[in-house]
């Protein structure tokens, strides 16, 4: 029978030259009139076969007999045949029974068996059992009902915890009939067939532990079991700061040609073997940083080091205004005992990307993301008395380094007082790379490769059974929008036809607003990433907009208020999957006609008719046959909105919402907001943008 490790199922192998030797004596008596040697050569292509299906059987060795994305808990899709998969010995007859259904499957010379059975009625619980000759799976507690995929960045990332009223959402989020799985998060060189994560019900302490299950999921998933009353099954699979080429194939990217240069260094690093970081920045790090895995060691002798001055440290090494690798080592001493509570390494603003280690062991690391860093020291790291601090920084501009004043460079310690770390330091050039030193392709140190998060986490779940997928992402990819307009559409296309279930309906969030409002209007990538995401929406079949331009936070990429971003998504399915007749779009441009001095606006999705959400009807510009960008006066006029400017006599061109943080205020009578949106197709700021 089958074992059972950490919840996955091993798949005992029968030793081939038992199979083998049980194959040869029946050959043997089927061969009685035959000469020993014709005997022997029959049995040596035997074996030699059993070695090959060996041999393709290999990489499945160590897969359970069942996906880890099917388990106790589970919502399977209703209405659609469920698919169900593992890996066996090849050869091997696995038979599947779910509500009296069975289905069976041969197991392939690779090892991996499918089988596919029809789905009983919405509802539950049921219990599936997965067999073969040698062992036996049983999942409890398993509902059927819809499944959506829920992918992108940190916004769909982000946990319940951190939304808004995210402590009052958690203590109520008691929802039995709404499940939960988390596709851990794993980069891949090359396709992979493993995932890891396991289904959970909705609880308060699984919707909030480890900060909390994705909030935009959460709202979405809970809008539709209200109104829908079936099952519903969230899968989380998103990875915060990842742009949509790292959840496409290599097949579609290369068709795309914009990507060979970074798929053919992601080939010679799979070639060559090693980590798998997802970021060139650090595969380039292990190959020119000399200091890499020993300048870091709490007793590594840096008594030759130069004394160097921090903030600053780079021209004393020599490199002050070219790139260049440099570490800093200085022993401190802290108080005995140590203070409680969690402890804090502040470095200030770094430029580029930093690496931060106490007493040898990793505390942080950022090019990004921790701007300016603030890195969490895990219990039992710090000690009293001497404590050695080392860092390792690359920069990548003359300028670079560590740029915070000095008294931004500190540790924080449990009481809240602080060690000032300004001062000398013992320092050493690891890397000059100042031309013709090769550099990264790119600089970031999480991953965002091309396909490696496709390989990773998308074609590990396919082709599960599911009702479709909703998306959250964009932020990674806006100094390249007008990419962006083939670049999402080509994604949706990867990722249906590797769940193989036609053109299920995937639903995009526009972004909401971010940075500080402008005060003339112009162009803007940010808004250029909007119009993409509803290009996408407009072509793409069966896809759909949740417009969020009226939310958002000026000075935080991650805004809190994710329950109206769920709903809005949750509104898209509703309207178009499940056909109820409610507005799920607010108004959306249809066309212009120009006026005397004017343009007339026509929407559709007037629901309830144009209103304004404030004191005055913005943000719309126009500009004439010259192209420059004027503010506009507008007035509603039923189902359209007029559009003038004094400075522009004949406008040819109108423009709504177009910046990162626009004053949108136009909206429907259902209370959904107007789709930004441009009347022209004048080049704009990112049309020529190309990351390599």
């Amino acid at each position: 029978m089958a074992s059972k490790t950490n919840g996955v199922f091993s798949i005992p192998r029968r030793p081939v030259y038992d199979i083998f030797w049980k194959t040869m004596n029946a050959t043997a008596i089927r061969a009685n009139d035959r000469s020993v040697h014709q005997l022997k050569i029959v049995c040596v292509s035997i074996l030699a076969f059993f070695v090959l299906i060996t041999a393709l059987a290999a990489d499945s060795t160590n897969l359970p007999f069942l996906s880890p994305v099917f388990g106790d808990n589970m919502v399977l899709q209703r209405g659609k045949p469920i698919r169900f998969w593992g890996w066996a010995t090849p050869g091997e007859t696995v038979r599947v029974e779910l509500d009296g259904r069975v289905a069976t499957a041969v197991t392939k010379p690779d090892g991996r068996w499918q089988a596919e059975i029809k789905a009983p009625a919405p509802g539950g619980p049921y219990t599936v059992n997965i067999t073969d000759t040698d062992q036996t799976v049983t999942l409890h507690e398993v509902l059927v009902g819809d499944v959506w995929l829920c992918g992108g960045q940190s916004n769909m990332e982000l946990g319940l915890a951190r939304a808004r009223n995210g402590a009052d959402e958690i203590k109520a989020a008691n929802h039995p009939e709404i499940r939960l799985f988390t596709v851990k998060q794993r980069v891949a060189y090359a396709p992979t067939e493993m995932l890891q994560g396991s289904w959970k019900i909705c609880t308060p302490q699984t919707a909030g532990e480890n900060g909390g299950f994705s909030a935009v999921a959460y709202f979405f998933g809970r809008k539709l079991q209200e109104e829908l009353h079936v099952p519903i099954g969230l899968i989380q699979d998103c990875w915060g700061g990842t742009p949509a080429e790292s959840w496409m194939s290599g097949d579609t990217l290369h068709q795309l040609k914009d990507f060979d240069a970074p798929l053919a260094e992601i080939a010679r690093l799979h070639a060559k073997g090693g980590a798998e970081y997802g970021s060139f920045l650090m595969h380039w790090l292990d190959e020119n940083d000399a200091g890499n895995n020993l300048w870091s060691a709490a007793d590594f002798d840096d008594a030759g080091w130069k004394t160097v001055t921090l903030p600053g440290g780079f021209t004393e090494l020599g490199i002050g205004d070219v790139p260049g690798i440099g570490w800093f080592r200085r022993e401190i001493m802290l108080p005995d005992p140590l203070p409680a509570g969690k402890a804090i390494l502040h470095l200030g603003v770094v430029d580029k990307m930093d690496t931060a280690y106490l007493n040898g062991q990793w505390v942080g690391a950022s090019s990004w993301v921790e701007n300016p860093r603030a890195y969490t020291i895990n219990d039992g790291v710090l000690k009293p008395g001497k404590n050695v601090i080392a860092f390792r920084v690359f920069k990548n501009k003359p300028a670079g380094g560590f740029m915070s004043a000095g008294d931004q460079l500190n540790l924080e310690l449990g009481d809240k007082t602080r060690v000032q770390l300004a001062g000398e330091w013992k320092g050493a050039l690891s890397a000059d790379c100042r031309p013709p030193h090769p550099l990264p392709l790119t600089y970031e140190n999480y991953p965002t490769m091309p396909m490696v998060l496709y390989d990773g986490m998308i074609e590990p779940v396919a082709p599960l059974s599911i009702r479709g997928a909703i998306w959250y992402q964009g932020e990674a990819n806006f100094t390249r929008a007008h990419q962006y307009r083939t670049l999402l559409p080509a994604m949706i296309g990867d990722w249906r036809r590797v769940f193989q279930q036609g053109d299920f309906p995937f639903y995009i969030v526009s972004l909401p607003k971010f940075m500080a409002h402008r005060d003339t209007p112009g162009t803007d990538g940010w808004a250029e990433l909007r119009d993409a995401q509803a290009f996408t929406a407009r072509t793409v079949k069966n896809a759909g907009l949740a417009v969020t331009v009226d939310t958002g936070e000026a000075d935080n990429i991650h805004p809190k208020d994710k329950q109206i971003v769920g709903e809005r998504l949750a509104l898209c399915a509703l309207a178009n999957e499940f056909g109820q007749k409610i507005p799920c779009t607010g108004p959306t441009f249809v066309s212009a006609t120009q006026m005397p001095g004017a343009m007339k606006l026509r929407f559709s999705h007037t629901d309830g008719g144009l209103i304004i959400s404030g004191d005055t009807l913005g943000e719309f510009a126009v500009a004439g046959k010259d192209r420059q960008w004027h503010w506009a006066t507008a007035k509603i006029d039923g189902d359209s909105v007029i559009v003038s400017s004094p400075e522009v006599a004949a406008p040819v061109a109108a423009r709504y919402a177009w910046q990162a943080n626009p004053q949108a205020t136009l909206f429907n009578g259902a209370g959904l907001p107007a789709t930004p949106f441009r009347t022209d197709n004048w080049p704009g700021s990112t049309d020529n943008s190309k990351p390599w």
